[in-house]
Formats: C-alpha cells, structure tokens, sequence
C-alpha cells in the first residue's frame, strides 16, 4: 500500500501542474489525472532539480537519462487505457516516476532498464514510497521480460527507428502499446495494437525522447 502523499510540501505545485499543464490540454482520462496528483515527481529527481519537479519539462537525471515532461508521460499513459486488473511491461524505468504512476493505473509492472544506477534509485525510491507492484530488471529493454509475457499493455520510454519485434511477441492479443518512433532530430508517439495477431498502428503526436539502446546491457 503506497505512503498517502497529500499534504506534503509540494501538493500545490502537483495540483497546479495537472490543471494547467495536463487538463488545459487535453488530459481527460480521470483516474491518468489522479495518478499525476497522486505520485510525487520531486522525489524521483536529483535534490538539485527539485524546485523544478513539477513544471512542464523533462530534468536530468544521470547516466545521460532524463524524466519526461508531465504532459508526455500523461499522453501516453491516456492512450494506454489501463485497466485496474493489466499486466503492463515498462522499457525504460529511468528514474522510476512513470513506473509509480504504472503502479496506480494497473495490477503488476514489470519494468527494465539497462543503467543498474538508474534501475539501484528508482527501485530505491518505489519501496521508500510504497508502491509494492512493481518489479524491476536490469536487461536490454528491447528484448523484454519474456518469462513474464504476455502484458496487456506496454509503455517504452526512449525511442527506436522500428518497433522492437520481441516486444510485440510480448502484447497480448488486444494489448496496447505506446511507443515512441523515430531518429534524434524527428520522432513520433505511435500507438500500436495487437488485432488478430497483426501490428495495428495510429499514428500520435510529434516528440523527443534519449534513444532506445539495444544489446549489451551496461556493467556486463
């Protein structure tokens, strides 16, 4: 059962964020909303960067990583439609404050992310807040967790040129999955589903994500 977080130091600042930053554009999907009012982004940033937690940008976060802006993360979570009893794989824990998000919106996260400092914090800081349905592995993003397949959704953080193969062998049929698409200097959300065995694919909106990086995971 997670920590309650209302009342802290920062409450204004999340209502804040989720009026003018996710409800003002767009953001309908209540229980997304609740979520982002709910999860305390300052405490998955560097103490540096706190002061900054809840405006409409992506912080650095070390190893060359960053936390997503609000907005993106709440686009993509809206598209996933989770549903209280989802299995969701994430690619790309980062520094965890997705995966808590993940945490409230579904049953289990399985989440993978190839920085063992990266991986070491956020688990650190889910256990200290709480969130208790969430597993997290050190691996290549790209290959998923395929001992813990199939997922009925899929959430992946950094983009590829193509949808990672193995990942698709891991949605279940009727899953959705947000990823997003593209090169340094253009990329795209795209929302993919499995109908009939088959790659269903709407095309979202334009964005900017650290690159999807295959093989070898750090450290090995």
């Amino acid at each position: 059962m997670a920590v309650p977080l209302h009342g802290d130091e920062y409450e204004a600042q999340r209502e804040a964020m989720v009026r003018v930053h996710l409800e003002a554009r767009g953001i309908r999907d209540r229980r997304v909303l609740s979520a982002m009012l709910e999860v305390p982004r300052h405490e998955f940033v560097p103490e540096e960067f706190q002061s900054d937690a809840y405006e409409d940008h992506p912080l650095p976060i070390g190893a060359g990583q960053t936390i997503s802006q609000p907005y993106i993360v709440a686009v993509m979570l809206q598209h996933l439609a989770l549903r209280p009893h989802d299995r969701v794989l994430e690619v790309g824990t980062g520094s965890g404050y997705a995966t808590a998000l993940l945490s409230r919106l579904c049953a289990q996260v399985y989440s993978v992310e190839r920085h063992p400092e990266l991986a070491a914090s956020a688990q650190s800081t889910i256990a200290r807040l709480g969130y208790s349905n969430v597993t997290i592995k050190v691996a290549d993003g790209s290959q998923g967790v395929p001992e813990s397949a199939p997922f009925d959704a899929i959430l992946v953080s950094a983009a590829t040129p193509a949808l990672p193969p193995a990942l698709f062998v891991q949605l279940r049929e009727g899953g959705r999955l947000v990823i997003p698409v593209g090169f340094a200097i253009s990329q795209q959300l795209q929302l993919i589903r499995r109908v009939g065995g088959q790659v269903e694919v709407e095309l979202l909106e334009g964005c900017r994500f650290v690159p999807l990086v295959e093989g070898t995971v750090d450290g090995e």
